[in-house]
């Protein structure tokens, strides 16, 4: 796991890019960062990633190409765990319950469905 789990807005920012992308250039990032900031001021936040050990990178001529140190399932995983910790006293479940709460009226019939297989997944994942 990474040193630093906090992130600032703009690190996430490019972070969220490079994800995207795969991997990214500076100039990549600056150019899909909303009010993006000089091009000076993105090497230093991709070098503080790096630091961090949220990037790495390798030379490609003149340039660096940064790419996630992590796949973005295990950092959404880990921060997950977080989360269930900090909000819901561990309980997946009462998590699940709160999501539920809050946008049960969002979800559709395939949504429903996944979920309901998901549950049964970890049922017979439980059972062994």
């Amino acid at each position: 796991m990474p040193e630093s789990d906090q992130l600032s807005r703009r690190e996430r920012q490019a972070m969220d890019v490079i994800y995207e992308l795969g991997e990214a250039t500076a100039r990549e990032v600056q150019q899909r960062l909303p009010n993006a900031p000089s091009y000076s001021a993105v090497r230093a936040v991709l070098t503080r990633l790096v630091e961090h050990g949220h990037l790495r990178y390798r030379e490609s001529g003149p340039r660096y190409v940064y790419k996630p140190a992590e796949q973005r399932t295990r950092i959404r995983a880990a921060a997950l765990r977080r989360t269930v910790d900090t909000f819901f006293e561990g309980s997946a479940a009462h998590a699940i319950n709160a999501l539920l709460g809050i946008s049960a009226k969002e979800l559709s019939q395939e949504e429903l469905d996944e979920l309901a297989r998901a549950i049964e997944a970890a049922r017979e994942n439980n059972d062994d």
